[in-house]
């Protein structure tokens, strides 16, 4: 038979006080509704012999709050996302709080259900990195009172707060770095994609190229719901079609993956014939030989301002103050790759 599980009602009784005495208690609210050090100390030391757990549920009722705060990005297994998960857990519990992960595949309509089912089940806030077209479900988010932080990427029309990174500074780094060291023909490897972080990459790059008077040559990739034999192909062709070029900033890490594997397979000497950059640095960057020159996200200093954003909408005195809105410094590890 399953042992009966012991409930506030029961300490109460056990030890001769209210319940509501033991609620206060348990709720870190004794000093608050002066309860003595005496009595305060004999409830949880109880609590602990007996191993009293709360009922989640009845307490985020009772509190008003559940204390779970879901992290929603594109890909949770992507190093990038499962880096920023790690340590925002870490940070999360430190506050009281804990975090459940989900993927959206950048797919609106998964987005949208996933909002929906946590919505029902009382969490607090939201952490999202947005799909296409998610305005209304985050504006509803906002309306009905949740905490909300976008990440990676924002939504110009919605006033919400968000932890973003310089991408279009980056970006122009990363191409200008390259034409300083002789490339006269850099090519830009990105994806198909409206979404805003890739846009400013695109922007970054162009107008490093037009401020050197050197001409642009993109080329985007569809990447999403494709194998990755599929992308490494269409770069591989691209390449094999513009044999001219002297310079590649691959836009994402992802990118530079299939297309390291490429110029390599064609035969292309990196950095003597080509030098290559990548967004997003990746250890995979440090063992490759070469190294390969990448733009690093501040790992640390964004699950910091996400939880500063996220802590600020959850506290009570802040309510209805002004969103925090974070665009962080990123860094330019060069390394071989471009460097003769």
């Amino acid at each position: 038979m399953a042992k009966k599980k012991i409930s506030i009602k029961d300490i109460a009784k056990t030890l001769g006080i209210s319940i509501t005495t033991v609620s206060f208690i348990l709720n870190g609210k004794a000093r608050e509704k002066r309860i003595s050090e005496e009595l305060t100390k004999k409830v949880q030391q109880y609590i602990k012999e007996v191993g009293y757990t709360p009922s989640h549920l009845a307490q985020s009722l009772r509190l008003g709050k559940s204390k779970v705060i879901v992290f929603m990005v594109e890909d949770i297994s992507n190093q990038f996302f499962a880096s920023i998960a790690r340590l925002i857990e870490e940070k999360a519990y430190k506050n009281g709080y804990k975090i459940i992960y989900c993927s959206t595949e950048n797919e609106t309509a998964k987005a949208r259900e996933l909002i929906n089912t946590f919505k029902v089940r009382n969490v607090d806030g939201f952490i999202i990195t947005p799909t296409p077209d998610l305005e209304e479900s985050v504006k509803g988010l906002l309306d009905e009172g949740f905490g909300l932080v976008l990440f990676d990427r924002y939504m110009p029309s919605v006033d919400s707060s968000y932890v973003i990174v310089e991408n279009e500074k980056s970006a122009f780094e990363a191409t200008q770095h390259l034409i300083d060291t002789g490339c006269k023909n850099v090519a830009l490897i990105t994806v198909e994609s409206e979404q805003i972080q890739m846009t400013d990459r695109l922007k970054g790059y162009q107008n490093a190229m037009l401020q050197n008077q050197l001409t642009p040559n993109i080329f985007q990739v569809k990447f999403h719901n494709i194998a990755e034999e599929e992308a490494y192909n269409r770069i591989f062709d691209y390449f094999s079609n513009n044999p001219d070029f002297d310079g590649v900033f691959f836009a994402t890490n992802y990118l530079a993956f299939e297309g390291l594997e490429a110029l390599g397979n064609l035969g292309m000497d990196v950095p003597g014939q080509v030098k290559v950059v990548s967004f997003d640095d990746h250890y995979f960057f440090k063992l490759y030989k070469p190294k390969i020159t990448a733009i690093e996200q501040p790992l640390e200093l964004i699950a910091e301002k996400l939880m500063e954003a996220i802590l600020h909408q959850l506290d009570e005195a802040e309510m209805n103050s002004e969103p925090k809105q974070f665009t962080l410094p990123n860094k330019l590890n060069a390394r071989d790759s471009s460097i003769i």
